[in-house]
């Protein structure tokens, strides 16, 4: 499947060594203003090459739009989105174009589909994330519209964790570090296991603030259901966490359960879901990254006629995808909450009759 989400529904396409990377995204209102200065700053934050935490491949990930859009409005038409792929360099997959690479798709790409495409991973690359971050730039601007506010950043670069969330900080950061109290500790890390042509893995934290109470479909398309499908989708993400995530299997009911005054909820163990419905307060998501798999230590393997090889991955890799995975993570929130927003309207009646009031 290449499409996902319902109202708002978003279809990708493209190969990491072919032409480039798009999406299609059907279902957003017309009237919109396209605000091409933060698409852009979006894709600039997940572009590779930006400095020495990410792979080394340039891309400019420039956003071409191809439809939908009208002197700097939506249409109500699909909006297609286009980014070219200038520095691609598949040579550097010849020598593996049978070999399956551990810890990637390629082993279960080909016995699904019968076809190798080795330049990179295909389909199945990181480099598909680029529409994903286009297509949540898009979105973001309708939660926008409404004061929602998505952030992102990350908390811990292997066991190296932060103590705060500062998300203004991590703004600023090479590595989107949350705490400045750890970050050069977590870059002295990443640099580390790089130098022993290793990687790391690490986690990020979305945030969602101003969130109105009513964002799900409970039962079978809950806020945190739907969420944590979306993260789970993404390259290398390994676990979800809302809220106190793991740790509620620890508590007792008294200590997980938030309670309320006049005032409001008295804290936010739940992280802003409850029942699969948004509840007002702040949406809180851990996503954990595994390491990057493409690693260039020599690793047993397999080749594609079940002989037994040595595989020597060359080319141009992050040491922690989980830095550049945040912003992917950041834009699929935002997808997922913008899809709720719309799907939202027809929840009453009421919600009906203000656009059809009785003439």
């Amino acid at each position: 499947m290449n499409t996902f989400g319902q109202r708002l529904r978003v279809t990708t396409f493209g190969e990491s060594h072919g032409a480039g990377i798009g999406c299609v995204i059907d279902g957003m209102p017309a009237g919109l203003e396209i605000d091409t200065a933060f698409l852009d700053s979006m894709m600039q934050r997940r572009s590779p090459g930006r400095n020495a935490f990410s792979t080394q491949r340039k891309e400019s990930d420039k956003v071409e739009i191809l439809s939908g859009v009208f002197e700097g409005q939506s249409t109500g038409a699909s909006i297609a989105l286009w980014v070219q792929n200038t520095a691609q360099k598949s040579r550097d997959y010849d020598n593996i174009k049978d070999i399956f690479r551990p810890g990637h798709a390629d082993f279960t790409y080909f016995y699904k589909y019968g076809i190798r495409d080795y330049r990179g991973g295909g389909r199945s690359s990181a480099r598909e994330s680029a529409a994903r971050v286009a297509a949540g730039a898009i979105a973001q601007m309708l939660l926008r519209e409404f004061g929602i506010v998505v952030k992102s950043g990350i908390s811990a670069i292997g066991d190296i964790e932060a103590n705060e969330y500062d998300f203004a900080f991590a703004s600023q950061s090479e590595i989107y570090a949350l705490d400045h109290q750890v970050e050069e500790t977590q870059k002295a890390l990443i640099h580390k296991v790089r130098n022993q042509h290793d990687s790391i893995g690490g986690v990020a934290i979305v945030c969602a603030e101003h969130l109105p109470i009513g964002l799900g479909e409970p039962l079978y398309h809950k806020l945190d259901g739907a969420l944590a499908e979306s993260l789970m989708g993404l390259n290398a993400v390994k676990a979800v966490e809302i809220g106190d995530g793991i740790l509620a299997s620890k508590a007792l009911g008294s200590q997980n359960n938030d309670q309320m005054n006049c005032s409001g909820f008295k804290s936010n163990h739940s992280g802003g879901i409850l029942g699969g419905i948004s509840n007002g307060e702040p949406l809180m998501i851990k996503v954990h990254f595994k390491p990057t798999p493409s690693i260039f230590l020599p690793q047993e393997t397999l080749d594609i006629h079940q002989q037994e090889k040595i595989c020597h991955i060359k080319g141009r890799h992050d040491p922690c995808v989980a830095i550049r995975g945040s912003v992917v993570a950041e834009a699929m929130v935002s997808l997922v909450l913008a899809d709720m927003l719309l799907l939202n309207m027809t929840s009453k009646l009421s919600h009906l009759k203000k656009i059809y009031p009785c003439l």
